[in-house]
């Protein structure tokens, strides 16, 4: 056998070989989608269900999706009434554990206050509550304003910023944040804050009077912000007493003289006198 023969064969069996891989992809995959694809059924939010609220059997559905159930996803409509909502779901959305309080929890504002922090009160004004744009959701700074201990009356006034980049968990009596943003009066803010920022509040609360300032809830950064005294605002501007001269030494004036010349022969003398005014 030559070696041109040689040369066709392997040439035909490499062809051979495409062709049969070539028909088994096609057929494979015609196969694969006349398939049933694997579902699963979830349960899902019927309407908008707001922050705070406790799930009924109205507020729900089941829905079928492809493939497997993420991870805590609740397949069972009792395993989810009864629970508070502490994240605003959406009609359509699979419920997760996560976006609901634990059972027994019940709903409102305790269901969404993290495990180890603690919502604390702040009683405010239209001045405190920076216009009553402070909703929920907001990020303020907690400033102080007062004499501290052993100051000197108004001029000893300062303020200090407290605490910093902290959470409104509840303006008034709404949880929920207002989607139009509009500025509401409310007599109480709930921040929410560790153990020992709950108790530097509910101390300065009762001596001190406290302003929150609105913050960006992108800017994260604690600022490094050094009180501000009364005395630093209004420094004086009386004009600088004028430099004490120095007592020097009086020179007395020289006594005025007077001279009498004595000639006695070829000797001649000549002698000096004070006048009278030059006497002391």
């Amino acid at each position: 056998m030559n070696r041109r023969l040689l040369t066709i064969l392997l040439i035909a069996f490499v062809i051979a070989g495409f062709c049969a891989w070539l028909v088994y992809r096609l057929v494979g995959v015609r196969l694969a989608a006349s398939r049933p694809m694997a579902t699963t059924q979830v349960v899902a939010a019927a309407k908008d269900i707001p922050l705070g609220a406790v799930i009924t059997k109205a507020d729900l559905t089941t829905i079928t999706i492809g493939g497997s159930a993420p991870k805590g996803t609740i397949l069972k409509i009792d395993d989810a009434v009864g629970r508070g909502v502490i994240s605003e779901i959406f009609q359509g959305e699979p419920i997760l554990e996560s976006r609901l309080a634990g059972i027994g929890s019940g709903g409102g504002l305790a269901p969404t206050i993290p495990q180890g922090m603690r919502a604390c009160a702040v009683r405010v004004d239209e001045v405190v509550g920076v216009a009553g744009f402070v909703i929920p959701g907001s990020r303020v700074d907690v400033l102080v304003s007062g004499t501290p201990p052993g100051g000197n009356g108004s001029e000893g006034i300062e303020t200090q910023t407290l605490l910093q980049n902290i959470q409104v968990l509840s303006a008034g009596q709404d949880i929920a944040k207002d989607n139009e943003g509009k500025p509401q009066q409310v007599q109480v803010v709930n921040l929410l804050v560790t153990p020992e920022q709950a108790e530097t509040l509910s101390l300065v609360s009762n001596t001190l009077k406290i302003q929150l300032v609105l913050r960006n809830p992108l800017d994260t950064q604690i600022a490094k912000v050094p009180p501000t005294a009364m005395s630093n605002i209004f420094t004086s501007t009386a004009p600088a007493p004028a430099p004490k001269r120095t007592a020097g030494v009086a020179h007395k004036p020289a006594p005025k003289t007077y001279s009498i010349t004595i000639s006695n022969g070829s000797k001649t003398t000549e002698s000096k006198f004070a006048t009278p005014e030059g006497q002391h």
